[in-house]
């Protein structure tokens, strides 16, 4: 009895350093930027329906912000730490285009009004552009970083810190 004892508590011990240890791995802060801003965008579609302007309004402008900073963090800590351990152009170039479409789409958001005709759609389209981007790095990318054995906690510190200070900018 007393050996079952000692060794749920060592379970428990390994099992608690694990987790402390790995709160800043790379992809799991990312993964959840990828949830939060999701989570958002089923939000907006929400607010849409009710025709709530000013939610709607809040909504996108914090859904550019979070997007924003997410892709900074994406192209500045992630994606050439990403690029160099797995060693694959074409996937990486595309991630990148992808970002600059979603860049030009919340360009367009942000110059856009509440009341513009286009201003639903926009953000609507870029919600999917969003949801595919997050698709592929979350099923192709992040397994090949994985494999590659990147310091993912030391990136996640990174990015971490970087995201401080973006968020208040």
């Amino acid at each position: 009895m007393p050996t079952t004892q000692s060794t749920t508590t060592r379970k428990t011990t390994a099992h608690r350093t694990t987790t402390s240890k790995s709160k800043n791995d790379a992809i799991k802060l990312l993964t959840a930027d990828h949830a939060k801003v999701k989570k958002m965008f089923k939000e907006f579609e929400k607010l849409c329906k009710k025709n709530d302007e000013e939610g709607k309004e809040e909504l996108a402008v914090q859904i550019c912000k979070e997007l924003t900073v997410h892709a900074q963090l994406e192209e500045e800590i992630f994606y050439p730490a990403a690029r160099e351990a797995i060693d694959d152009d074409d996937l990486m170039n595309e991630a990148a285009v992808e970002h600059t479409a979603a860049k030009d789409l919340i360009a367009q958001i942000q110059s856009m009004d509440v009341s513009d005709p286009m201003y639903n759609a926009t953000v609507t389209v870029l919600g999917e552009y969003v949801n595919h981007h997050v698709e592929e790095e979350q099923n192709v990318i992040f397994p090949k970083v994985q494999k590659a054995k990147m310091d993912l906690e030391e990136i996640g510190s990174q990015i971490v810190e970087r995201k401080e200070v973006l968020m208040e900018e």
